[in-house]
């Protein structure tokens, strides 16, 4: 009798376990947490509840307060054996500075984000490559294109826009040629700026131009929007705060269907 009553309580013990793991994942990030190794895998949210994870991650980082998942060796080795389109909840498109570490940002571990990281947060053919691949092979609902404050390569551009730039290794000039609309965008809007005042314009134009650069090239990311199942989303970094300021979404949805009603677009979604 004593044995049945200690087996009946080592049951109920790793029932309130498990369903305390999901109630903390509940009120952290808004949804069920990741199930354990071995368990169900997790379900991934709707768009709208990855954005709100994201937000509430950076709002952990920026605060002090990450909390550091899915780093443990249990993680590392789950990596290993499983596939990452079942645990990547966002693809995330971010310059390569090293001020800028995507994951810490978003307060994120391993096999939560993809992350396409380039010099200026261009969207060029690698870039928009996997980005489609994130979105629809890993199958994140969410793109965030990301730019941050002070970025070197938005700055050089500036500079080279208006004859000041200085020289650059050969590779490099194609590599940001990208931003130069965005740049001439932010000169044209703000007339009255000038130097090193014209950067932090130039760098949200990039973002917006990351986005057009985007749609234009890729109907597959286009019919993803479309269709709800993807939300693509602009936003900067500020290096200064660790805080990820959120651009409108409504810029998202208008630069599409520009996009959409151009006839230079691409329209063939496949590779022959």
């Amino acid at each position: 009798m004593a044995n049945n009553r200690s087996a009946a309580a080592n049951v109920t013990l790793v029932l309130v376990t498990l369903v305390g793991i999901f109630l903390v994942g509940f009120l952290i990030f808004g949804k069920p947490a990741p199930a354990p190794s071995g368990a169900p895998f997790p379900v991934k949210g709707s768009p709208s509840e990855i954005l709100q994870m994201l937000k509430d991650g950076n709002e952990r980082f920026s605060a002090g307060k990450s909390t550091y998942p899915h780093t443990d060796p249990a993680r590392i080795g789950l990596a290993d054996t499983s596939d990452q389109g079942n645990f990547a909840y966002a693809t995330v498109l971010s310059c390569s500075d090293s001020r800028v570490p995507v994951e810490l940002i978003f307060d994120a571990g391993i096999m939560d984000l993809f992350v396409v990281r380039v010099a200026g947060n261009v969207c060029d053919t690698d870039e928009i490559g996997s980005i489609e691949y994130g979105l629809a092979h890993v199958k994140t609902p969410v793109l965030v294109i990301l730019g941050h404050t002070r970025c070197g390569a938005v700055t050089a551009v500036s500079q080279a826009v208006v004859g000041h730039g200085h020289k650059l290794e050969r590779n490099i000039p194609p590599l940001v040629d990208n931003s130069i609309p965005a740049v001439k965008r932010a000169m044209a809007q703000h007339k009255d700026v000038h130097g090193e005042a014209i950067v932090p314009f130039a760098i949200e134009e990039n973002v917006w131009q990351a986005a057009d650069d985007l749609f234009m090239k890729s109907p597959a990311v286009r019919n993803l929007v479309k269709t709800g199942k993807v939300q693509v989303v602009g936003a900067i970094y500020d290096l200064a705060t660790g805080k990820v300021n959120w651009l409108p979404q409504a810029k998202i949805a208008e630069t599409l269907q520009r996009v959409e009603a151009s006839p230079e677009k691409e329209t063939e979604p496949f590779a022959k």
